[in-house]
């Protein structure tokens, strides 16, 4: 049996700093995450998915929620999705109650809402943490550069989105009050989108 010292001393390092009150402290992810292709998630009806179903795809991951003031950003959102799924673009919608209550139904009323007020046609998967002490992993590798090796993005807000390349790469952050109909948003996506 191999002895892994790394991983005890992070534990007992994790343990002395909790009993003091530091334990929103997070540790990284294991090494051998090195894209979001490596992260299984829950589709809204609740089936397993590989994010490496996605491979080869440029990916807008979005944390959404069905009561914040920046809800018809869905409008926009399965529009830009419409308008570049054949080129290679694929949205990732993941409700999040994390703010101010702002998400708190059911997965199948999530997915109800989302059909009958704003036609999403775009991958969503169950109900996840975004931020604190029970953030999914997914959201720990995207938001912390020790993970993603490319930037610090704490989630601020619901609809924050992360631009993700073929590979699986982080690519950017861009802010809740965002457009994806903005300028410097449509030039990112076509550029990860010709990039071979």
């Amino acid at each position: 049996m191999d002895f892994n010292f790394s991983a005890l001393l992070t534990f007992m390092l994790t343990s002395i700093l909790s009993l003091f009150g530091f334990g929103n402290i997070t540790t990284p992810l294991s090494p051998a995450v090195k894209s979001v292709h490596e992260f299984k998630v829950k589709t809204i009806t609740g089936k397993e998915q590989s994010l490496s179903d996605y491979n080869g795809k440029v990916l807008l991951i979005v944390n959404v929620a069905s009561k914040c003031g920046n809800t018809p950003q869905y409008k926009d959102i399965e529009a830009l999705y419409e308008k570049y799924k054949d080129k290679g673009l694929v949205v990732l919608g993941f409700p999040a109650n994390n703010f101010l209550g702002q998400e708190p139904g059911s997965n199948e009323e999530i997915q109800k809402f989302c059909s009958l007020n704003y036609n999403v046609t775009f991958p969503m998967f169950s109900k996840i943490s975004v931020k604190g002490k029970d953030q999914a992993p997914l959201y720990q590798y995207l938001t912390k550069k020790m993970n993603n090796g490319v930037l610090d993005a704490e989630v601020k807000w619901n609809f924050q989105k992360f631009l993700v390349d073929k590979n699986g790469k982080v690519i950017t952050s861009i802010s809740p009050s965002t457009s994806v109909t903005s300028e410097e948003v449509v030039q990112a996506i076509e550029k990860a989108l010709a990039k071979k």
